[in-house]
């Protein structure tokens, strides 16, 4: 009876010991001090955690991206999510050394590539990872003050009460995509980069019918809240817009985030204690996408399939890698009807008296693309950026004019092609040098053999043509060659 006391006296601890070694930040520090480094482990796995949270939800440590590269990250541990990232443009490789430290900032670097992250911070004292999964770098006193923090840099997404500011962007993985904020709007831009503008394909203006944006008194940031929506403030008293979820006002429970992801699409979810549940997106229509077929691809809505603007089935043309304003660049011309642009809503427009009008607006401007032209408005939107995907449309009253690099000029491409056509045309003038040789060769050994021949057996001097021998056809061969 006594050892059963026992035994149900120590089942408590027991239960607790249990549940700490299986939680996720069992094993894993609660912060990190000045002097603290860690190399990445070439066995370590998808995520090699080095920071735990309080609760065991988030992790901070290296994460294997794509299985070729390192990056750090905070990672939400049930889902393997990554809600944040330090430098998901420039990883290092997972083949070399990485390592992080922390002297006052912490320093992401690889063995090939030196310092490839770190912190602006000099002067913090200890890393915490709160949990919000706002990762913090601190100064303690009396009065631990904030350093820096990863809520203020984020990658492609924001989670739960963490306020989105106009010094902030997200950026998809890809690196094609942003979403910004604007003095009175969320827009989602692409991404170009070489000096192209960074044309916009959604919009959500603040519609102020909670509060009205004040000049002067500060710009806008975002929030999603658990509730389940996107508010826009501009101050904390009242939201100057609200972005609703499909679970707003049903007291669904669950972490949420916003993330941007490869197509453009900005989307919201919410954990619901198994998987990621969408319960947002900022775009509802394939066509509606950036680029859901790619550079000169067509978009059916009705069907939601994909085409190419020259009708082509063995893929559309390439994204170009240059622009259309160097010196001696040349292009060649595409036109089509029933086509549209699916983020002319937010893109700006002239007025013309016709479609030739607004084609000689885009063959005059080397920064302009494309040009498409809807007979019915008179309206014509400029295209200033690499073509991407258009949309398919019933009315031919809507016209595109696309330009197309020529292939001298596609950004090294042609000039390579040059020398590959150039080292071939060499080597087919060798090889039937080679052949005409020996044609030549083997037409002179037959003569010899045919004259000493006559001499053996006698035979009257005069025309000779074997169609059988070899000297024959070496006549045809090398005669053919040269036709």
């Amino acid at each position: 009876m006594e050892k059963q006391k026992n035994l149900f006296a120590f089942l408590p601890l027991l239960i607790v010991y249990l549940c700490l070694e299986s939680s996720p930040a069992a094993g894993q520090s609660q912060w990190l001090d000045v002097g603290f480094t860690a190399d990445a482990e070439e066995s370590g796995g998808q995520f090699q955690p080095l920071l735990s949270d309080p609760t065991g939800i988030f992790s901070m440590g290296f994460l294997r991206v794509n299985s070729s590269n390192l990056d750090i990250a905070v990672v939400h541990l049930p889902s393997s999510f990554p809600v944040w990232r330090a430098s998901p443009s420039d990883s290092a490789e997972a083949s070399s050394s990485a390592s992080l430290s922390f002297n006052g900032s912490l320093i992401f670097s690889g063995i090939k590539t030196g310092v490839i992250w770190s912190t602006p911070v000099t002067a913090g004292d200890r890393v915490v990872l709160l949990n919000s999964s706002n990762l913090q770098i601190l100064k303690l006193g009396e009065t631990n003050s904030v350093l820096w923090q990863s809520f203020d840099f984020p990658a492609n997404t924001i989670v739960q009460n963490q306020n989105f500011t106009s010094a902030a962007a997200l950026f998809s993985p890809n690196q094609r995509y942003s979403m910004k904020l604007g003095s009175d709007y969320l827009a989602l831009f692409m991404e170009f980069g070489r000096g192209i503008e960074e044309p916009m394909y959604w919009k959500r203006t603040a519609l102020q019918s909670k509060n009205l944006i004040i000049a002067g008194d500060g710009p806008l940031y975002a929030r999603v809240e658990t509730p389940g929506f996107i508010g826009l403030y501009q101050k904390e008293n009242a939201p100057v817009d609200v972005v609703p979820f499909d679970s707003f006002g049903r007291g669904i429970p669950g972490f949420r985030r916003l993330t941007l992801e490869d197509d453009g699409n900005v989307r919201g979810y919410y954990w619901n204690g198994t998987v990621w549940d969408s319960d947002y997106a900022a775009i509802t229509g394939l066509c509606e996408l950036p680029s859901p077929c790619g550079a000169y691809g067509l978009c059916n809505a009705e069907t939601g399939r994909c085409g190419c603007l020259d009708n082509r089935s063995n893929g559309c043309f390439p994204s170009d890698s240059g622009d259309l304003c160097r010196s001696g660049d040349e292009f060649s011309v595409l036109r089509s009807k029933g086509v549209d642009l699916g983020n002319k809503e937010v893109l700006s427009f002239v007025k013309v008296g016709n479609y030739v009008e607004c084609e000689q607006l885009c063959v005059k401007n080397c920064s302009c693309w494309a040009a498409v032209y809807n007979n019915g408005s008179g309206y014509c939107y400029p295209v200033n950026y690499p073509v991407q995907t258009v949309v398919a449309v019933g009315d031919e009253q809507k016209m595109g004019y696309f330009k197309l690099r020529s292939a001298k000029n596609d950004g090294g491409g042609g000039d390579k092609r040059k020398r590959t056509e150039k080292a071939l045309l060499i080597v087919g003038v060798v090889a039937a040098a080679a052949v005409a040789g020996v044609g030549v060769y083997r037409l002179r050994c037959a003569g010899r053999w045919r004259r000493r021949r006559e001499s053996l057996d006698g035979a009257a001097p005069g025309p000779y043509k074997d169609l059988n021998s070899g000297s024959f056809r070496s006549i045809e061969l090398v005669d053919s060659f040269r036709k």
